[in-house]
């Protein structure tokens, strides 16, 4: 075929396609006044991942799985937002990879609500505000977000998604980036960045900011100034980028959760979390991941925090596979229980593929 034959065939293709998307948008407003009638949550995580599975089983390429999932992504936002515009908290401001990520868990069919600090996102969905949030967890440099793991402690939130995000700094300004005095970044981002600017600006000043995004505006407003952020945020903030990829370490991601105020049913690959505390005797930790090799549990990730209501007295996150719902995880639990003096599960949820 020549190219206008092709781009026949092509444009063919795409008539069949808005058909066939104008279809499922009808079928899923049906599906919206099921749940409407019922009280079913409109967001169902586990039905989604189980649909990018199937997808994903069933692919035949030259599409790969990660720009099949991008796609959907928008697909079934679209859907959503048929039934319901969904909002979602996030760590503002506008820019943050926190709001990067939510635009890449949820599409851009949903409202976005930036919010100052952690606990401001946890109470924007507590008290209904939003329908769900998307917080850091834990960055693969960094380790754990300390104010995000304090309020999983109280909160009645549950976790009901996961999203892995590769974090790539880009270094911008609002000119060509001659003469640049200061450097405005997060403290983690000055950080990842450290050898990177001693390299390449070492008499620059490096200015904290509260976050990237609120670095890209500073360095905006700034003909001296620059800024250490994510090229998203550059590009909201009308920014150039100058150099892209300036981390230390390559392969720099952070954990996302996402947090809403219903747990989500069994997708078939899913992971529970996990917060208990043990007495604080000789081996009382060991009996505890005993059990959980007894009953053929896989443990992800197992992390200590002091506990504020004791001195000396350690919290342990655990992230497990399986979902909690099933029988096995239902009887290991109740074991589990009885060799800790507090245990809750922080919430069920499909397992993210990891494609950064």
């Amino acid at each position: 075929m020549n190219l206008e034959q092709i781009r026949k065939k092509i444009d063919a293709i795409d008539r069949g396609l808005l058909r066939l998307l104008n279809e499922r948008a009808g079928l899923s407003e049906e599906v919206g006044r099921v749940k409407r009638a019922s009280g079913a949550a409109v967001f169902a995580p586990h039905r989604e991942e189980i649909l990018l599975r199937q997808l994903a089983k069933h692919n035949a390429g030259p599409l790969d799985n990660a720009a099949l999932r991008a796609i959907y992504r928008e697909i079934l936002s679209a859907s959503r937002a048929r039934q319901k515009r969904l909002t979602i908290g996030y760590l503002g401001p506008e820019g943050t990879y926190s709001h990067q990520s939510a635009l890449e868990r949820f599409g851009s069919s949903d409202q976005f609500v930036p919010c100052r600090t952690i606990p401001e996102v946890f109470a924007l969905v507590a008290c209904h505000g939003a329908d769900a949030c998307v917080v850091p967890v834990a960055n693969s440099i960094e380790g754990g977000v300390s104010a995000t793991l304090d309020m999983l402690m109280n909160t009645e939130l549950v976790i009901c998604g996961e999203n892995y995000q590769r974090i790539r700094h880009v270094l911008a300004a609002a000119g060509a980036g001659v003469d640049l005095k200061r450097i405005y970044s997060h403290p983690q981002a000055l950080g990842q960045c450290r050898q990177w600017l001693l390299r390449h600006f070492p008499h620059a000043e490096q200015v904290e900011s509260t976050s990237t995004g609120q670095a890209a505006r500073s360095a905006a407003a700034d003909r001296h100034g620059a800024a250490i952020a994510s090229a998203f945020a550059a590009k909201l903030s009308g920014l150039k980028v100058l150099h892209a990829n300036i981390q230390d370490v390559a392969r720099n991601q952070t954990r996302f959760l996402i947090l809403g105020r219903q747990m989500p049913a069994p997708s078939g690959a899913d992971k529970t979390s996990l917060l208990f505390s043990v007495p604080h005797e000789v081996g009382s930790l060991n009996e505890v991941l005993t059990l959980f090799a007894a009953h053929h549990i896989s443990l992800e990730k197992i992390e200590s925090r002091p506990s504020a209501h004791k001195e000396w007295e350690y919290l342990f996150f655990v992230d497990v596979k399986g979902h909690c719902q099933r029988p096995r995880m239902k009887k290991a639990f109740l074991q589990i229980q009885k060799k800790t003096l507090w245990l809750k599960i922080l919430g069920s949820y499909p397992q993210a593929q990891n494609y950064v």
